[in-house]
């Protein structure tokens, strides 16, 4: 479980390419300061094991799943990347409730800067249209941001100037892709609404014989 909340960037510094998955080894100072084999580590917000830490680095698999559903698939050595380790029981939930599991792929439509921020549109699939709702929550390359404005194929978010310094956000340029996750707590509602709209059928009546 993450907040969204970006601890920093770090650097893609090897790819190794495999038939069905991919492993990726990447330099950081905070978040391999106490990594683990078995720990998870969002990387551009999508959730991954650590596998290995040595000499600054960590590496972790990434299963054919998840290049298909994420901006990981094109990722290559010196990649710059937003980390975040997971969420201590003790911390202050910064963002929102982030999983790490990546909805779908977007893509930067434009960039607006303004005096003390910028506004950027992202393209929206129409699968994840229906979960991004003006003034929610969403997760652009693992970082959580707010929505300020959506229409039927985009939304678009207001960025403060520590968010272009300390994320991928601050690099990003028109038709770059980028991971989303919509807010789960959507989903869920949306799962649990349908499901009290059905029709419930009646108990088939049974007769009990007494012998």
């Amino acid at each position: 479980m993450f907040t969204g909340i970006v601890e920093e960037l770090g650097e893609i510094r090897e790819v190794t390419r495999l038939p069905d998955a991919a492993r990726l080894t990447v330099a950081a100072a905070s978040a391999v300061s106490d990594a683990r084999h078995g720990d998870s580590i969002a990387v551009n917000g999508v959730c991954l094991t650590v596998v290995d830490v040595r000499d600054g680095t960590f590496t972790a698999d990434v299963m054919s799943e998840t290049l298909l559903r994420s901006n990981l698939d094109g990722i290559e050595r010196g990649d710059v990347v937003n980390l975040e380790r997971a969420l201590a029981v003790t911390a202050r939930l910064g963002g929102h409730i982030v999983q790490g599991h990546v909805d779908g792929v977007g893509a930067v439509v434009e960039r607006s800067p303004a005096e003390h921020w910028e506004l950027v549109r992202i393209a929206l699939p129409s699968a994840l249209a229906r979960y991004v709702v003006e003034k929610g929550s969403i997760a652009v390359d693992g970082i959580s941001l707010t929505v300020s404005a959506v229409d039927a194929d985009s939304f678009t978010v207001s960025l403060i100037p520590t968010t272009l310094e300390l994320t991928t956000l601050g690099r990003r340029a028109p038709g770059d892709r980028v991971n989303l996750e919509v807010d789960v707590l959507a989903k869920y509602v949306e799962k649990l609404t349908a499901h009290a709209a059905r029709p419930v059928s009646p108990s088939p009546v049974t007769t009990e014989v007494t012998r």
